[in-house]
């Protein structure tokens, strides 16, 4: 990766490497067992669009014309930073059925040894536990966690399937209740995984995740690309579905870069937002 990007705000500067750009940012550092630091990333167009289904029917929606080389590698970046992934249930379907690619562990890609160097230099483990989030509590658990020994957790609510709550559990498997209902909510998630030592809580789990976070204020970090690209589409996500939110969903700019990579037809804007919580 030669990649570079330059900065746009706080102030312009001169152009700079990628790699290492959000490694600087030391999130594990941030956050305490007390107050995990929850963190969250997406990659959306100028359009406001995360992904396009274009076949509604399958729910299968799709990242083509979004990611990149570039966005891949700081997504890796912030994942090494993580003691835990928050991830979802679809996205162990969709895993199991070949439609997405495995980001459960640091270098799954097999191009960033680098950043699992860095994990045992600053006191990690290799590679941070996973926590799969569900309220039908139907997935499958991948083989590559425990290849590399992941600690696994599954959060559901306390009015989940009562005989699936135990099937898992009959298998080994640590169950967190953590909301009222069938669905997880953010708050005792994270008080949960704090109680289980984890300080620093990285969203992989879609907007459903991030809603919580945010009406729960959980959230502290956003990190946003913005690829210069309309999608359009009929059939779309975006980055929060569900009622409209107050003062909770307020953000402030921390920083932006600029990236015109030779490698894509456009250009993309690396953000990163903190969330302003009372």
């Amino acid at each position: 990766m030669t990649s570079e990007v330059q900065r746009v705000y706080p102030a312009a500067g001169a152009p700079r490497p990628l790699e290492n750009l959000y490694l600087e940012h030391r999130l594990h550092e941030l956050g305490s067992t007390q107050a995990p630091y929850v963190f969250g990333s997406f990659v959306s167009s100028l359009d406001g669009r995360i992904a396009v289904n274009d076949h509604p029917s399958t729910g299968r929606a799709a990242l083509e014309g979004l990611t990149s080389p570039a966005d891949f590698r700081l997504f890796q970046e912030i994942q090494a930073q993580a003691d835990c992934l928050i991830t979802h249930g679809g996205y162990l379907r969709a895993l199991a059925e070949g439609r997405l690619g495995n980001v459960l562990q640091i270098n799954a890609s097999g191009q960033a040894a680098d950043l699992v160097e860095w994990r045992t230099r600053n006191r990690l483990p290799p590679q941070p536990a996973i926590v799969i989030v569900s309220a039908s509590l139907d997935f499958p658990v991948h083989a590559s966690i425990g290849e590399h020994r992941q600690p696994l957790y599954i959060a559901t609510g306390r009015s989940a399937d009562s005989r699936r709550v135990e099937a898992l559990q009959e298998r080994g498997h640590h169950v967190i209740f953590a909301g009222d209902g069938t669905m997880v909510e953010g708050a005792p998630l994270v008080r949960a995984l704090g109680g289980l030592g984890f300080k620093s809580l990285y969203l992989l789990a879609g907007p459903k995740m991030l809603e919580t976070m945010l009406r729960d204020r959980m959230l502290a970090r956003l990190y946003l690309t913005i690829r210069h690209r309309v999608l359009g589409g009929e059939h779309f996500s975006t980055l929060i579905q569900g009622p409209r939110l107050g003062d909770e969903g307020e953000f402030t700019l921390r920083a932006l870069y600029n990236d015109n990579d030779p490698g894509t037809e456009s250009g993309q804007w690396f953000a990163q937002f903190d969330c302003i919580r009372p």
